[in-house]
């Protein structure tokens, strides 16, 4: 008996790992070799490419394809409709027969709706992406970016609240310093 649950209008195929407690909704495909960990939902049309890793805790909202060459950390959040690329330069008669380019989303971080990861690129632990962004470049950890194409406008709390700019403090308790250009919890 399987711990997890798969909607009956969804694919699974052959030589997929799906951790306990997760759900998979309507209309998705999950391709081979693809590892989802323990207690992730994954919305409506939902595609995983094949040999993908999404971590626990992952949230897919509805109409997001995780292409191969994409890995989702834990407790990563993808908003509605978010895009992921995995070929720079693609060309329909130049096919890169599985050479993908890399894309790591770190721990925590948040994709806003019909944002758009370009390929290549890593977001940072906690980083949040405004909806409709385009990311061309990495993203720190805890960084707030936004605009097309994406730049940082401030930096978010591990909770998700901007932080006050003067004290780097939230709301929540916690605290951080800058340390060169990067920033790290102190408190909480």
């Amino acid at each position: 008996m399987q711990d997890y649950f798969v909607h009956e209008s969804s694919y699974v195929d052959d030589g997929v790992k799906i951790g306990t407690g997760t759900k998979i909704w309507h209309f998705c495909h999950i391709q081979k070799g693809a590892v989802i960990g323990s207690d992730c939902s994954l919305g409506q049309n939902v595609n995983i490419g094949s040999n993908v890793r999404i971590g626990n805790g992952v949230r897919i909202q509805n109409n997001v394809s995780v292409y191969e060459g994409v890995e989702l950390e834990d407790n990563v959040f993808c908003g509605p409709s978010c895009v992921f690329t995995n070929v720079n330069t693609p060309r329909a008669h130049f096919p890169v027969h599985g050479v993908y380019a890399r894309t790591r989303v770190r721990e925590g971080a948040s994709l806003g709706a019909n944002c758009t990861i370009v390929c290549g690129h890593t977001i940072g632990r906690s980083a949040l992406i405004g909806a409709g962004s385009v990311v061309t470049a990495d993203v720190k950890d805890y960084a707030l970016v936004a605009g097309v194409p994406a730049r940082q406008i401030g930096w978010v709390c591990e909770c998700g609240k901007r932080l006050r700019s003067l004290d780097l403090t939230c709301s929540c308790g916690r605290s951080y310093r800058l340390v060169g250009d990067s920033l790290e919890q102190v408190g909480k």
